[in-house]
């Protein structure tokens, strides 16, 4: 069995007032759980970046392939620098929970969170209950909420007094 690895790394200065300040932000605007969240966005572009700066000595062909893939999670990246410019914020907005938010499917991203949570949100014709989860372009139209269930309330028959006695 393979052995997982982290996917994110902690802040090298744990008690930094000003960072702390930020993430909570984020966290609030986001909607996230915790700040591991906001580190694994850290890291997922920073390893953007680091294919982007590899393939600056690259062949034009394998840098239009990293482009192509980027687009299609819906980053908007024309050249090396613009990958090289990608904020966490960015990342951020591409997971399924703050799309929610964007497309008025939830109200806040909390209520958009507890959806993904409990599987009412389906993706193209999938249950998804990864609110982390990054949403192409391809797939953005194709989100839409389970729809609710008609309750049947069971009538209790009440004897009117006449008919018990009869």
């Amino acid at each position: 069995m393979k052995r997982k690895h982290k996917t994110y790394s902690r802040p090298k200065r744990p008690f930094e007032k000003q960072r702390i300040e930020e993430e909570n932000k984020v966290k609030e605007e986001f909607g996230l759980k915790n700040k591991r969240e906001i580190w694994k966005a850290e890291a997922r572009i920073k390893e953007m970046r680091e294919k982007a700066k590899n393939i600056i000595s690259a062949s034009p062909e394998k840098q239009k392939a990293l482009f192509d893939q980027l687009k299609k999670i819906g980053l908007n990246v024309n050249s090396v620098s613009d990958i090289l410019s990608l904020t966490r914020e960015d990342y951020l907005k591409r997971r399924l929970q703050t799309v929610l938010v964007k497309k008025r499917l939830a109200k806040t991203a909390k209520e958009a969170r507890q959806l993904i949570v409990h599987k009412k949100v389906i993706v193209n014709g999938h249950a998804v209950s990864i609110p982390s989860f990054v949403v192409p372009v391809s797939l953005e139209e194709k989100i839409e909420l389970k729809p609710k269930k008609a309750k049947v309330k069971k009538v209790k028959e009440e004897k009117t007094v006449g008919e018990e006695n009869a």
